[in-house]
């Protein structure tokens, strides 16, 4: 007998990866059904068709299709909600002796466990019971196989209990029945985290300049002056020897001058530091929660009683 063996993913690519790893096990293409929030969809062979043209959500239509093949109603509303968050659903039609080979594929490190999921989504305030849609395909001859987590574990439909969906689907209905109206008593808790934002950079960017400096020095020239003159009269007998004014001489004279001559000398005249201080602050949140309240008129007794919780320890 034909099982449908379901598992959810969270993201696109990672689907598509498992997808690729059935076709290469050997598992039909028709037999792999995918869902995503972008809209990237395959279909089983021979099943009825998914309606793109019609009014709704693409989650609701993705609920529809799988309730109208064979999917049980609340796992078909819990799959078509992690289609809705941004999940990837792979559903695969397969033989008995391809059952243990397809959970072997799907029982991936990225696989996400459905009900730790629909329990997330109902502390958010999902509820859990079907959308309404029509289930014409409960008489197909297809079962349900889900996997939970990791362990590859069978948690679909049948393993639910079917009285509490119905007491679900019961609240806040104007109907009456032979059962008991069930209204939920819901409140709100307010959670405040705290997270890291920027509130803007300081770059500090040290660079070099040239600016132009003078400054004045007296420098000191010598020069050497040849200067020609005549000498009147005679010269003394006697003062000379007639062999000195004939004797070869040679006078040397330098000229030396002075030239300026610059040296730099580098020297630190201020520093800059850069520091990130840290302090705390205490911060008041203030925001609004909502409950529910109840008021029960009972024209018996002409009391009126009111409640927000049904803790009586509150």
């Amino acid at each position: 007998m034909a099982k449908t063996v379901t598992c959810l993913f969270g993201s696109d690519s990672q689907a598509s990866a498992i997808v690729r790893e059935l076709e290469q096990s050997g598992i039909s293409q028709g037999k792999i059904c995918l869902f995503s929030n972008s809209g990237d969809n395959r279909f089983w062979d021979g099943t009825s068709s998914f309606d793109e043209s019609s009014g709704g959500a693409h989650h609701d239509r993705v609920e529809h299709y799988l309730t109208s093949n064979g999917v049980p109603r609340d796992d078909a509303h819990a799959y078509a909600e992690g289609v809705r968050r941004g999940h990837a659903l792979i559903a695969v039609r397969c033989d008995d002796d391809e059952v243990d080979r397809v959970v072997d594929i799907l029982d991936n490190d990225n696989v996400l466990d459905l009900d730790e999921r629909q329990n997330a989504w109902r502390s958010e305030g999902w509820s859990d019971y079907g959308s309404g849609v029509t289930d014409i395909g409960t008489g197909s001859a297809t079962t349900s196989a889900g996997m939970m987590g990791s362990a590859g574990l069978p948690s679909g439909g049948d393993m639910r209990d079917r009285d509490r969906m119905e007491d679900d689907r019961l609240y806040a209905q104007d109907r009456s029945t032979g059962r008991d109206e069930v209204i939920p008593v819901a409140e709100e808790e307010l959670h405040v985290g705290k997270r890291e934002v920027s509130h803007g950079r300081v770059r500090i960017r040290s660079h070099v300049i040239e600016r132009p400096v003078q400054e004045q020095v007296t420098l000191s020239e010598e020069r050497v002056a040849v200067e020609r003159r005549p000498v009147e009269g005679s010269v003394r007998a006697g003062t000379l020897n007639d062999g000195d004014l004939f004797r070869e001489r040679t006078i040397e004279m330098e000229e030396r001058a002075e030239e300026a001559v610059v040296s730099k000398e580098a020297r630190v005249v201020e520093e800059v530091v850069v520091r990130k201080e840290a302090d705390q602050r205490t911060e008041t949140i203030s925001d609004t929660v909502r409950k529910t309240e109840v008021e029960v008129d009972d024209e018996r007794g002409n009391s009126v009683s009111r409640t927000g919780t049904t803790d009586t320890n509150r």
